[in-house]
């Protein structure tokens, strides 16, 4: 039986959760439905796992480079984005880049610039976003030949994920394990994998959570990953589809139908949902 604080909580979450779907379609954006909302939020459900390491380690790289503004200068600066990376990663055989380079990132970095060509401006001090990303890269490759297989990889990821207890401490892991792969990035690399336990604790859900008052203001990411785990649980929802509803919300990005807005893009709708929502909630 809950007590009537959790009751509230319940109450607060299920309703902030309703009126971002009901937000979404007020929006009447060209094209965005009922059902294709529910695409989006039903996505990583359904999703194959992959059969070669290589796959995983690729992912890894993919999650990496998705935080703060390392998207624009790493992804967005190569024709084909990370796959490009494939050029001088092996194709992401993560032996074969370890065993090339080592530790060493500005071999690494020599060879992107001479065979990959980003655009843009790279700069070479070890706190600029190249840098730390090559040195992802590698950690990410030392971490990963740990495991022999992809499928002795996910029974390993399987262990945590089947126990709620012990779910939070497998993104931390990650944060210890590979450079520059804080908490929200390992959860959001989970995610993608298909795991829907975990959402991503990132900066489009911190700012509409903490002004409905969902978490506590200036919570760190593990804290935010149990406000996204609480509202899921008390809504009937996984982790990945409270993530998923609000992040759409965040960033008004439908990547996978470039015939709404421009190419996906319809711009960020937070600050008028946090105006819409706080006058129900």
């Amino acid at each position: 039986m809950k007590s009537p604080i959790q009751a509230k909580i319940r109450e607060k979450d299920l309703k902030a959760y309703n009126l971002a779907k009901k937000f979404l379609l007020r929006l009447k954006i060209s094209g965005v439905t009922e059902s294709l909302i529910q695409k989006y939020l039903n996505a990583s459900a359904s999703k194959a796992r992959f059969k070669k390491i290589e796959d995983i380690y690729g992912n890894l790289l993919f999650s990496a480079q998705n935080a703060n503004m390392k998207a624009g200068v790493i992804g967005r600066s190569m024709e084909g984005g990370i796959d490009n990376l494939g050029k001088v990663l092996f194709n992401f055989n993560p032996e074969l880049v370890l065993k090339k380079y080592q530790n060493d990132w500005n071999y690494l970095l020599d060879d992107i610039k001479k065979k990959v060509k980003p655009n843009g401006k790279i700069r070479r001090s070890s706190r600029s976003i190249w840098p730390q990303y090559c040195r992802t890269i590698l950690s990410a490759a030392d971490f990963i030949t740990q495991f022999a297989t992809a499928d002795e990889f996910y029974k390993w990821v399987d262990s945590f994920d089947s126990d709620y207890r012990k779910r939070p401490a497998l993104p931390m892991i990650l944060s210890y394990e590979i450079e520059g792969f804080g908490f929200a990035l390992g959860c959001d690399f989970l995610k993608d994998l298909g795991y829907i336990n975990f959402g991503k604790p990132d900066v489009h859900i911190r700012d509409i959570f903490e002004a409905l008052k969902l978490c506590s203001k200036n919570a760190d990411d593990y804290l935010l990953f149990k406000t996204i785990v609480r509202i899921a649980q008390n809504v009937g929802k996984s982790p990945y589809e409270v993530d998923k509803l609000f992040w759409l919300i965040g960033s008004g990005y439908f990547y996978d139908d470039p015939h709404i807005g421009n190419e996906g893009r319809t711009g960020r709708h937070k600050a008028p949902f946090i105006r819409y929502a706080k006058k129900y909630l």
